[in-house]
């Protein structure tokens, strides 16, 4: 019978507390790899919630967590979940500077961080009202050691399906970056249709090499795992040599398409290798013909590539039994709606081009701070504008033809042009700056800068020491180029369809 507390932590338990000997976490590839159990699990996140309680942490309380990936940040995780309170994760990569403004915004009772970071962030905890600690296992005063040491909480907060449980930070076009508020029926919901809809089975076992603080490790990878209580290889890191080392032992991964082009390069990713696995996910990034073409000749296996992103999860899905098609994401997902749309709401008939649009019990409840933003994102029947260009099929099988709103995805990370675009623009003889993507053999899209200056020589070496410290090197431009003026339509807006077709292959030819 299913349960009054609709608090996602409540399934999570009950799961863990069916399998509590099983493994869930096994750290590192190698055979000297450190195993935490779904007992040991459970109850470090008693703790790490008795911990956080500790701080004052109570329902709705908002939890900004920007740490490296270990077992004891997956218990904080499930800790927050437990309380009730919010999860707010945060990209490693982000500086000082970056994470300064989330913290304003989402106003956290507790900032938890890298030793590295503490110094830096602390006068931006203190403004934000926010208790600022860290959480190395092996730090004195960390908040690992507090929960050795806490009372446990066991319980698990009564929460309802539409009650916050997480805040994703996106990037907004205008530079701000916006907080996608998930509920714990989001997370929920998502995670029941990807167990059934990709065969979940008991003796899985996931090949977990993707950050914990993105939708697709987090919320995707690491709970289709915890929901079946099946162990999990949790690498800290993705490194080609460690996940070669460890597929012999794994049966499901998910990736970026970085993934699968970096093991591509190695002669050990083969048949002989892949012969246990029987599930590959990518993701987050296009996933080029060729590079689905490679890995089947490669390792007799078609990759199962999905759409997602940070406010709605997963929203469609090749089938697991089925065709799967390159350079498609397939169809809707169980309970989620989809449909292709012109810019004035007008559905599309199949083969038209235009914006993806969804509704299902996946979507977020908006953005945090933001009701107007979450106005005009909405249309009056309750669907979501993606942004994302597609066409939709007579089967309703859907294919992403680009993104509105200028959005690169570069290793699966989301990169809005506007901020680095106003960064540019304050540089010493710049006069304006275009920030496109285009298509990149490594990270999907690579990001170029295409500047307009007054003479003035700014180069790729300029770029770098002016964005060094101050934005995520994930963002920062892999190429900087320099043009007269930039292209602009009747109405004097900037035409970066023509620049993306001017600097394609500026990443995929080869170079004299």
């Amino acid at each position: 019978m299913k349960s009054d507390n609709q608090n996602f932590a409540h399934a999570l338990v009950a799961a863990a507390g069916a399998h509590p000997h099983r493994d869930c976490l096994v750290l590192g590839a190698g055979p000297d790899a450190l195993v935490w159990s779904y007992h040991d699990l459970e109850q470090f996140s008693e703790r790490m919630a008795g911990a956080l309680a500790s701080l004052g942490t109570g329902v709705g309380d908002r939890v900004v967590v920007q740490t490296e990936k270990s077992a004891e940040a997956v218990a904080l995780y499930l800790g927050c979940l437990r309380l009730g309170a919010v999860y707010v994760p945060l990209n490693t990569a982000y500086t000082a500077a970056e994470v300064h403004y989330f913290l304003a915004d989402a106003e956290p009772k507790v900032f938890v961080c890298t030793g590295a970071a503490s110094g830096p962030c602390s006068g931006a905890a203190a403004r934000a009202g926010a208790t600022l600690v860290t959480l190395e296992a092996d730090g004195s005063g960390s908040l690992a050691e507090a929960a050795r040491a806490a009372e446990p909480y066991s319980g698990v907060a009564a929460r309802a399906a539409g009650d916050l449980a997480a805040i994703v930070y996106t990037s907004g076009t205008t530079g701000r970056s916006k907080g996608a508020m998930l509920t714990h029926g989001n997370l929920a919901s998502s995670a029941e249709v990807l167990r059934d809809y990709w065969g979940w089975r008991d003796d899985d076992v996931l090949l977990h090499a993707l950050p914990i603080f993105h939708v697709h490790g987090l919320f995707v990878a690491l709970h289709c795992a915890l929901l079946g209580a099946t162990p999990m290889i949790f690498l800290a890191r993705f490194d080609a040599a460690e996940v070669a080392a460890a597929l012999p032992r794994a049966t499901v991964m998910m990736g970026v398409p970085t993934f699968y082009t970096r093991l591509l390069e190695r002669d050990d990713v083969n048949r002989d290798t892949c012969a246990n696995m029987r599930l590959f996910v990518s993701g987050s990034a296009p996933l080029t013909a060729q590079t689905f073409a490679a890995w089947e000749a490669r390792t007799g296996h078609r990759i199962l590539e999905r759409y997602g992103m940070s406010e709605t999860m997963m929203n469609t899905s090749n089938p697991l039994d089925g065709e799967r098609v390159a350079g498609t994401v397939g169809f809707p997902l169980p309970g989620v709606e989809a449909r292709i749309a012109a810019e004035d709401g007008t559905v599309l008939p199949p083969g038209e081009i235009g914006t993806i649009e969804v509704k299902g019990p996946n979507v977020f409840a908006g953005y945090w701070h933001m009701p107007d933003k979450t106005a005009e994102e909405f249309r009056d029947d309750g669907f979501f504008i993606t942004g994302d260009l597609a066409t939709m099929d007579e089967s309703g099988r859907i294919t992403i033809v680009g993104r509105g709103k200028d959005l690169v995805i570069s290793g699966g990370y989301n990169i809005y042009p506007k901020e680095i675009e106003t960064l540019l623009d304050e540089m010493p003889g710049v006069v304006e700056s275009a920030v496109i993507g285009v298509p990149h053999p490594d990270f999907g899209e690579g990001v170029v800068a295409v500047l307009v200056t007054d003479g003035t020589a700014v180069g790729q070496a300029e770029v770098d020491r002016a964005l060094d410290g101050r934005l995520a090197r994930f963002k920062q431009p892999k190429a900087v180029v320099t043009v007269d003026a930039l292209p602009r339509n009747a109405m004097g807006k900037v035409q970066k369809n023509q620049l993306r077709e001017q600097y394609a292959h500026l990443f995929t030819q080869p170079h004299p």
